[in-house]
């Protein structure tokens, strides 16, 4: 189904979920971007303490990834909801960067490295 739905279709669906129900006047920008970082904690609730067999043990549960899934799903409401509330180019903003991270991370230096930029 992502090859078949918009950013701008999800962002449409936000909106009028949102607008439903009045929540305009809770999502400010700092209360969405707490939003975003809440729903990022309870992902990582789910992997936290796991060894790498674990976390593979999981994605491959279908009750726990349906709970990841879930977790994802909520992340991305609110990373909607911030840039369709204050006209935010999603599609835009992520070219943009990958072409910053393009440069930041040539694939010859960064091929197969962790590292950060300013260590490559």
């Amino acid at each position: 189904m992502d090859a078949k739905t918009s950013i701008a279709d999800l962002k449409n669906r936000v909106k009028k979920f949102c607008e439903d129900r009045d929540w305009d006047q809770y999502h400010g920008p700092k209360d969405l971007a707490i939003g975003v970082i809440t729903e990022a904690a309870e992902l990582l609730e789910h992997f936290r303490f796991l060894s790498e067999n674990q976390e593979r043990q999981a994605l491959s549960d279908p009750k726990q990834r349906k709970k990841i899934e879930d977790e994802l799903a909520d992340i991305l409401f609110f990373v909607l909801r911030f840039s369709q509330r204050f006209d935010f180019d999603l599609s835009r903003a992520f070219r943009t960067k990958l072409k910053i991270n393009t440069g930041k991370y040539p694939v010859k230096k960064a091929r197969g490295k962790n590292l950060k930029y300013t260590e490559l």
